[in-house]
């Protein structure tokens, strides 16, 4: 396993450095090719999710599962966090029934941080509040750089709902680090301009900001997260920024579409860019196994030579 990771958890990718980032694509595109059996044999995969998932808790399931570890499954709702036990309580009696891979989603920006020193069991972020999401822009890197090759020079639009993406700043960080420039697009309520200072430009209009960019992730309004009405009407965001085969023309001729999912089809997209030559949105998951696989892993070799 790769010397370049050295890290028995992965929290978040904006403390990561180039090189341990293009470890871990290295390292998936190498288990895309050919996965060593029996690799995490004897090892136990605990994913404990506090919020909804479908590609991520079903991706992290099967990576963890070609990898040969024993996977454990785990409802908040039944279990002894709901009579009042503390997450860190559950995580270490977990790891004393041998557990030595957390999968953790929590609503809580930040949750890990002190949870992660607390254990010996690797501990890898599946989204936490806004704050970030890592395994997915991996899996978003991984898929254009099957195509691209390098990030050097290229220019990717992230439109949508930025202010509660954890997928927005992930993928800016890690995107920044290897040489690509990020240009996040949507409403000034969803976009403000505050998040220039993490180094991303600003554009509120759509149209100037897909000319000719190289890709376009596009990510729903997380009405979940709005507490408030931060766009007037799902028509009129769809009127204005939703990405269809005309506007995504204003791209250059072999600009790519990504969506991390879940999409809602007539709101941030169009069928028809959705289902499109451009669109790798299948692809993404599909890599989403490779990517985890590679993250479990890469913090498994971490954490026993810690």
């Amino acid at each position: 396993m790769t010397k370049k990771w050295g890290l028995k958890d992965l929290l978040g990718l904006e403390r990561l450095s180039p090189a341990q980032i293009e470890a871990t694509l290295d390292q998936a595109a190498s288990f895309k090719k050919s996965a060593p059996k029996g690799l995490l044999a004897g090892r136990a995969v605990a994913f404990l999710f506090t919020e909804a998932s479908t590609r991520t808790r079903s991706s992290f399931e099967m990576a963890a599962k070609r990898l040969g570890a024993e996977v454990l499954s785990f409802s908040a709702a039944g279990s002894s966090l709901a009579k009042g036990e503390t997450l860190l309580d559950t995580m270490l009696n977990l790891q004393a029934v041998g557990v030595t891979h957390f999968v953790v989603r929590h609503e809580r920006s930040g949750a890990l941080e002190a949870l992660a020193p607390a254990v010996k069991a690797s501990v890898i972020n599946a989204g936490d509040g806004w704050h970030e999401h890592p395994t997915q822009a991996l899996l978003d890197l991984m898929t254009l750089r099957e195509r691209w090759g390098s990030f050097k020079g290229r220019r990717l639009v992230i439109l949508g709902d930025i202010r509660h993406s954890r997928v927005a700043r992930s993928n800016l960080f890690a995107l920044k680090k290897l040489g690509a420039k990020v240009t996040f697009c949507g409403p000034t309520a969803l976009v403000p301009d505050a998040f220039k200072e993490l180094g991303a430009t600003v554009e509120h209009d759509l149209e100037k900001a897909l000319k000719d960019a190289d890709a376009v992730n596009v990510l729903r309004l997380q009405l979940e997260r709005m507490e408030q009405g931060f766009v007037s009407s799902l028509s009129d965001y769809a009127l204005a920024y939703q990405l269809t085969t005309e506007r995504a023309d204003l791209m250059k001729p072999e600009a790519l579409i990504l969506h991390p999912g879940p999409v809602n089809r007539g709101v941030e997209i169009s069928s028809e860019a959705a289902d499109g030559p451009r669109s790798l949105i299948l692809d993404q998951v599909a890599n989403g196994v490779f990517a985890r696989m590679a993250v479990l892993a890469l913090c498994d070799a971490g954490r026993t030579h810690v």
